[in-house]
């Protein structure tokens, strides 16, 4: 993937990582679950909330949020947010995350 995928992934000083992907909500949540899957993190949770979806996950000392909110019928905008140790953020999980996902879906 090198440097071309990682700039249509956007990080944000509170330590979210963001990217809107062409696919339903419905698929980029599967391909989330296959991309922690495929990296050894386990799901926790899911939760709905506003039209939007919650996945919860963890590793070893990481804890990881996807959010998957439904921009129209064919675009989905996905957020993670890895915590390692509470207060900080692991940006770089966050990010492998969301190449994985998008290497899941096979287009972006």
């Amino acid at each position: 993937f090198g440097v071309g995928a990682s700039t249509a992934v956007s990080h944000t000083i509170g330590g979210i990582t963001y990217r809107t992907f062409t696919a339903p909500q419905a698929r980029v949540k599967a391909a989330s679950i296959a991309a922690l899957g495929r990296m050894g993190i386990k799901v926790a949770g899911r939760e709905k909330s506003q039209g939007s979806e919650v996945l919860r996950a963890s590793a070893s000392d990481r804890e990881i949020e996807i959010t998957l909110e439904p921009i129209s019928a064919n675009a989905t905008r996905m957020r993670v947010l890895a915590r390692n140790g509470g207060l900080f953020y692991d940006s770089a999980t966050a990010t492998e995350i969301i190449l994985q996902t998008e290497r899941s879906l096979g287009n972006a």
